[in-house]
């Protein structure tokens, strides 16, 4: 069985905003998002290796409905999300979540 992916704090303070702001948009839309969010990161954590690195050890993987990015570690015993991130409003935020 594959472990779960780490979600740093920072990333689950982006995914709860998310959710959020899109529940406050349509009714459902939040658990929609949260339901792509949680396939995705199944994805990640079954086969990181899929997705492109951007910055040396950081990959992207890219949610098909919803205009956000993952950003997240592979080591060699875990997958740390680092980031989840709006496409076009904080595409380099997850640079200063590295340390």
């Amino acid at each position: 069985m594959t472990p779960s992916p780490i979600v740093r704090r920072e990333a689950q303070r982006d995914i709860d905003e998310a959710a959020l702001w899109y529940e406050g948009e349509r009714a459902g839309l939040g658990l929609q998002f949260v339901d792509a969010l949680d396939a995705l990161l199944r994805r990640v954590a079954e086969s990181p290796l899929q997705f492109p690195s951007i910055v040396a050890d950081v990959r992207r993987a890219l949610l098909q409905r919803f205009p956000y990015g993952v950003y997240f570690i592979r080591s060699e015993t875990a997958v740390e999300i680092i980031a989840v991130l709006h496409l076009h409003r904080h595409p380099g935020t997850w640079k200063r979540r590295l340390t």
